[in-house]
């Protein structure tokens, strides 16, 4: 979420994931992202505590669909380490559906934005990491299984290097409320991640919660992760 614990809670509270490596992610508590936006007029707040071996990040992205399938988002996160906690992330992105996914079809669209890695509070790059990406969702037996794929590009400015991105996932209903997520995502330099969980709604497209375990590729347990989320969806509120 954000600096401080506080403004993250500020940042929910006025709209009502999982730090990805590179750049744009789905519905929590999924990295790869999907074709897929918040209702019209309407918005969302997601928010995960993610912990790993060096310590732990809150973050906080609230998002609207202020216009026809476009969905705004600003958010970032708090990382805490030694007890401490600062401002480690700053994200604003922008995701236009450019065909809607429709029951058991495939639908499109293109995300945009800039992720800001922060230095005791200040942006190590006044604009950020620059990244875009293509997003593509089928979704079969009726719905109840979808499948993402992404293919983009990120521009590192400190580093002044461009990489290609990527992801794949699946989401798997396993009852009615409860769906099985599994996904790999990565960059074109590295092993890549992967991560597993499970999607929960309390009360169905308004609150839902998720837990998650990730890991990189051949890894022993340097880079695993473990995540808890909740997500929050308003009903049609603006004219």
């Amino acid at each position: 979420m954000s600096g401080s614990r506080g403004f993250c809670c500020v940042l929910a509270v006025a709209a009502c994931a999982f730090a990805c490596p590179d750049a744009a992610r789905a519905a929590r508590p999924m990295v790869t992202d999907d074709a897929r936006v918040v209702d019209s007029k309407s918005c969302q707040v997601e928010s995960w505590l993610r912990h790993n071996v060096s310590g732990g990040e809150f973050w906080a992205l609230p998002a609207c669909n202020f216009f026809t399938d476009l969905e705004l988002t600003f958010g970032g996160a708090s990382a805490t380490a030694s007890g401490h906690s600062r401002v480690s992330d700053v994200l604003v992105q922008a995701k236009q559906i450019l065909r809607p996914l429709e029951r058991d079809g495939w639908g499109s669209a293109i995300a945009v934005g800039q992720l800001a890695h922060t230095d005791a509070g200040r942006p190590r790059h006044p604009a950020g990491d620059a990244y875009a990406s293509v997003l593509n969702s089928v979704a079969f037996a009726g719905d109840r299984l979808v499948l993402h794929t992404n293919l983009g590009a990120s521009h590192e400015r400190a580093a002044r290097q461009n990489r290609l991105t990527w992801g794949v996932g699946a989401e798997a209903q396993l009852w009615p409320r409860g769906y099985l997520i599994a996904e790999a995502f990565g960059r074109d330099v590295g092993r890549p991640w992967y991560q597993l969980g499970l999607r929960v709604w309390l009360v169905p497209d308004r609150v839902q919660v998720d837990a998650t375990f990730g890991n990189r590729f051949g890894q022993a347990g340097d880079e695993r992760w473990m995540t808890v989320g909740l997500r929050l969806l308003s009903p049609r509120w603006l004219p």
